[in-house]
């Protein structure tokens, strides 16, 4: 079964969560044998998406950091963090629109955390689009 793109941002999401997982509890992973345990047939773009997060990481965190007021991103919970980082890679480094970006982080977000989490990636991602992407 060949994954939608929402259904790939899913995947793409607990990926991210779960090699966050690995890092914080000081696991050793390969970054490919985690994608293919996570998936049931190959997809470019659940790899792209995972590898340019992890590639950009630095940059991103930094954003976020920049948006999130009086906050930092290592304060979130490690889903919150891995939608955050994930929709911010998509924003910034992909060809997608970003009201897609937007809408498919705040889905991500009404479905794995709660309505404060929401409230936050909405409002940091707005301010990104305006004053990074532009």
């Amino acid at each position: 079964m060949t994954l939608n793109r929402n259904n790939s941002r899913i995947k793409a999401m607990t990926i991210l969560y779960q090699i966050n997982l690995y890092k914080k509890n000081k696991i050793d992973y390969n970054i490919e044998e985690v994608i293919k345990e996570n998936l049931e047939e190959e997809s470019a773009f659940v790899n792209n998406l995972v590898n340019g997060v992890l590639t950009n990481e630095e940059e991103l965190i930094s954003i976020a950091n920049k948006y999130l007021n009086n906050w930092n991103i290592q304060r979130l919970g490690l889903t919150d963090q891995a939608i955050l980082k994930l929709a911010l890679y998509e924003l910034l480094y992909t060809k997608t629109p970003p009201k897609v970006c937007i809408d498919e982080a705040i889905e991500l977000a009404k479905n794995y955390s709660d309505e404060k989490v929401v409230g936050m990636i909405n409002g940091v991602l707005d301010k990104v689009y305006k004053n990074e992407k532009n």
